[in-house]
């Protein structure tokens, strides 16, 4: 092994204990859902925000809460509804008459993980409020900005199936997302497990195990995780091939009408970086990279109205991309 690498991977063995300690108090309350919860943090130690997808009771709210239970850190859950409004989310000035001046009142989005439930059935102009704290880490109240918490993370759910009083997320906001993570139901054998667990003896409530300055440390260590340029490379041609299918011998130009956005290209090399760290190495590998490949691209490819008419979805073309790239 070379010295510079057996160097980080020292690094990711000290640093990775608070994720191995986390893995584990989340596991005395999920049943099944591995790759959720291996979603979960990814997200958090990539530094980058959380899209779950799934039916209702596939246990989406209770990993985010059972994750955030896990930190001694801030947490809030934010029910977005089509009546809510921005003051709602970050805040607003209040008027003081005995002084006549205003004051600040921070909302709930001034936390370190923020859970927003059901998100796309809040107007544009809460999206857009919420869309500021995504990107600038910062919102704005208001003539003043104000910092957001150096650990800040949204991780949001939304339901597939109820279209009822639901607005569509705008691309840019979606483009945000680090993952979109689709949530399946649980085997029989996991369900079986869910029903004891449930039914039987109240469980206990988690227990912090981990602080927002350990994340941190993890963060760092991630960031030096070791990227072979044949990896990078590999990255690059996945990306491009959602945009120049052509050239990799794929068909399905008519389909796409926007390919991934080079930050498609930054966060799959970060999420490849935080899934080598969970697995305990300090290099980053194929397996890592087509992990969680279909997470990062099922969001970020446009499909056209043609391919809407014959129910070709951005995943199945994803899939595709995934299987026409060349490994290194």
């Amino acid at each position: 092994m070379h010295p510079e690498i057996r160097q980080i991977q020292e690094m990711v063995e000290r640093e990775s204990e608070p994720i191995r300690r986390i893995r584990l108090e989340v596991g005395t309350v999920i049943v099944g859902q591995d790759a959720l919860v291996l979603r979960l943090l990814v997200g958090v130690l990539a530094d980058g925000h959380l899209l779950l997808e799934g039916v209702p009771g596939l246990a989406k709210t209770l990993a985010v809460k059972t994750l955030a239970g896990t930190l001694n850190a801030k947490f809030s859950r934010l029910q977005f509804t089509p009546d809510l409004l921005p003051a709602d989310l970050i805040g607003t000035l209040i008027y003081n008459p005995k002084t006549a001046e205003f004051t600040t009142r921070k909302g709930p989005v001034f936390a370190n993980l923020i859970l927003a439930d059901e998100i796309n059935r809040a107007p544009a102009k809460v999206q857009s409020a919420l869309l500021e704290a995504m990107q600038e880490r910062q919102v704005t109240i208001g003539e003043a900005s104000h910092p957001l918490p150096e650990l800040f993370l949204v991780l949001a759910t939304q339901n597939p199936i109820e279209q009822e009083g639901t607005y569509p997320l705008p691309e840019a906001q979606l483009d945000r997302f680090l993952l979109k993570v689709k949530v399946d139901y649980p085997s029989r054998e996991e369900e079986r497990q869910i029903l004891d667990r449930m039914t039987g003896p109240p469980l206990q409530a988690v227990r912090p195990v981990a602080t927002p300055e350990e994340i941190l440390r993890a963060r760092s260590a991630v960031r030096m995780v070791y990227v072979d340029d044949k990896i990078r490379e590999y990255v690059l041609d996945i990306v491009s091939a959602t945009r120049r299918p052509k050239e990799f011998g794929l068909e399905i130009a008519p389909w796409i009408s926007y390919g991934a956005s080079p930050r498609a290209t930054l966060y799959l090399t970060t999420a490849a970086k935080a899934h080598a760290f969970i697995q305990g190495r300090a290099y980053v590998t194929p397996d890592d990279v087509k992990a969680l490949a279909l997470d990062v691209l099922r969001h970020r490819i446009l499909t056209t109205y043609e391919a809407e008419a014959k129910e070709i979805t951005a995943e199945q073309l994803a899939t595709q991309v995934l299987e026409a790239v060349p490994v290194p």
